[in-house]
């Protein structure tokens, strides 16, 4: 019997939603990071209609200093996920006087898809998960829920940051976009620009001429992954053309990182650049 092998018109658009779900999958943690010193609390979302887990580290200078200090926010934030290793990065870079002393505040994922990404107009995109393009609700919670829920915690002052990679990534960029004023710094690794047809590049002009007048640190990396390699590469030579006023930013092209890779292979410089005014 002969077999027909379906042609490549039909294996297309499997093989682009493949491709998309490699670089967007699942938080997977591929390694064991020791567990440092946290807290637990849990707030009750009315954005989000459910409760969410956040997982706070706070650097020994905090409470032998009674310092009031920075905040570094972080999606894909829980135990299983990212949080372990960025807060045993921030305590190596603190300790070894690189970057100030700063709480590291992680947001454990419930429906990561839905929470990380905005509306899309692509059908194919639409199939990554049940439910996508909950991103403006998620930045609601944590403008008007999280970050005052952990002001009234801890001792912290006006300085905040965010931090993530892939999905996360996106979402950073997107809130880079639309609501540049929510934080300080922006350190976003291999982000998913691919998005809704790459959105976000496309309209980078339009938002950078609006962009607010004051102080703010954009960080961003690209691996070689094809689906995103060539969007931050682009979104790079806009931001170079533009220059935009009390923009300080800088891109790392990092062709010899996989997207599974480039987390792990550039923090430190991604956070003790972005820490650093002086870099």
């Amino acid at each position: 019997m002969e077999l027909k092998m379906p042609s490549m018109k039909k294996l297309y658009p499997i093989l682009v939603l493949t491709l998309m779900s490699v670089s967007f999958c699942a938080k997977k943690p591929l390694n064991t990071d020791p567990i440092p010193t946290h807290k637990i609390i849990t707030i009750e979302s009315s954005y989000l209609q459910e409760t969410r887990t956040i997982t706070v580290w706070t650097p020994p200078e905090y409470e032998t200093e009674g310092l009031t200090l920075p905040v570094m926010y972080m999606p894909d934030g829980g135990l299983k996920e990212d949080f372990p290793h960025i807060a045993n990065t921030m305590a190596s870079l603190i300790e070894k006087n690189q970057i100030p002393p700063m709480i590291l505040v992680g947001i454990e994922n419930t429906f990561r898809r839905r929470d990380l990404t905005g509306p899309t107009e692509i059908e194919k995109d639409k199939e990554i998960a049940p439910v996508v393009g909950g991103s403006e609700n998620f930045r609601k919670f944590i403008q008007f829920e999280l970050i005052p829920e952990i002001n009234k915690t801890y001792r912290t002052s006006d300085l905040r940051g965010i931090l993530g990679e892939s999905a996360a990534g996106l979402f950073i960029m997107e809130t880079f976009f639309l609501s540049p004023e929510l934080f300080k710094y922006y350190i976003a690794f291999d982000p998913a620009l691919w998005w809704n047809n790459h959105y976000l590049v496309r309209t980078a002009q339009e938002h950078l001429s609006t962009f607010p007048k004051k102080p703010i640190t954009l960080w961003f990396a690209g691996s070689s992954a094809t689906d995103i390699s060539p969007y931050t590469n682009e979104l790079a030579h806009t931001l170079d053309s533009l220059q935009v006023p009390l923009l300080r930013w800088n891109y790392s092209d990092e062709p010899n990182e996989k997207h599974s890779t480039i987390f792990r292979a550039t923090k430190e410089k991604a956070i003790i650049w972005a820490l650093n005014p002086s870099n």
